[in-house]
């Protein structure tokens, strides 16, 4: 690492410093834009970004040594800092690769929807024509067409996909948390969660108490996730962590198939 960002760090924590102002945001944003300056011009994977990593913690542990075996948080500061730092290029990269797929996403659901409701449409007209026929074949049209649409298993697919949709959302929220993404991308994966959660939710007016406790604690969760967002707190990473647990937890329920509903 360049003595010249070595000097900025210990430079910037000291002006932090004189002022009241060395608290763990700080230092990790000072450290995040020293880090940032030069790693745009190494190698991705090189063995100079880990040292440049390495050598911007050190750098902070040196010039808060004095705090003793009271340094956590900063440590912990410094290292997120120098993490965020040395991947933004490739954090960008892959919040475009992210947009582009989203894009996509929306492409094909849009598809997939005027394609199921032009086959509804023609089975619609199917099951209008057969009116005038006799009851032999008025019933065997619409057994047909019964077959033909979403069955329990489609459904409960469906509600699966929604769920892993969910959960795969709140994934990317805790990386990028962790990883340097802005507040603002971090509340674009909760909204995503929240869409894609209320698809997966039980729709019927009656659900068990423990089952509707659970969607509770989970509305819950990503409330405090995206309260902690607004005030740009620390605590965000541990609100997202237990919100990524709460969904794993959620979504272990198991559909009752008919036979042990029937032995019920």
């Amino acid at each position: 690492m360049p003595n010249n960002i070595k000097e900025k760090i210990q430079t910037d924590l000291q002006e932090a410093k004189a002022t009241g102002q060395l608290r763990t945001e700080n230092i990790r944003e000072i450290v995040k834009s020293a880090v940032s300056q030069v790693a745009g011009e190494l190698k991705e994977g090189s063995s100079e970004l880990r040292t440049l990593v390495k050598d911007a913690v050190s750098t902070v542990i040196e010039n808060l040594q004095e705090k003793g075996s009271e340094i956590k948080e900063e440590v912990t500061a410094s290292i997120e800092g120098a993490l965020e730092g040395v991947n933004s290029k490739r954090h960008e990269a892959i919040v475009k690769t992210q947009t582009e797929l989203k894009e996509i996403q929306a492409k094909l659901d849009n598809e997939e929807e005027q394609l199921q409701q032009e086959v509804e449409g023609m089975l619609a007209e199917i099951e209008h024509t057969s009116q005038d026929k006799s009851a032999n074949i008025k019933d065997a049209i619409a057994s047909a067409i019964n077959a033909m649409q979403d069955s329990e298993e489609v459904t409960l697919l469906k509600k699966r996909y929604a769920q892993l949709q969910a959960q795969l959302a709140i994934i990317r929220a805790n990386l990028a948390a962790r990883y340097g993404g802005r507040s603002g991308e971090v509340k674009d994966y909760l909204d995503e969660a929240k869409t894609w959660y209320n698809q997966a939710r039980p729709q019927a007016e009656t659900v068990a108490t423990q089952v509707e406790e659970q969607h509770s604690q989970l509305d819950n969760k990503l409330g405090e996730a995206g309260a902690a967002i607004a005030r740009k707190e620390r605590q965000l990473k541990q609100s997202l962590r237990e919100l990524l647990l709460t969904t794993a937890d959620l979504f272990k329920d198991k559909e009752p198939n008919k036979q042990e509903t029937n032995i019920k």
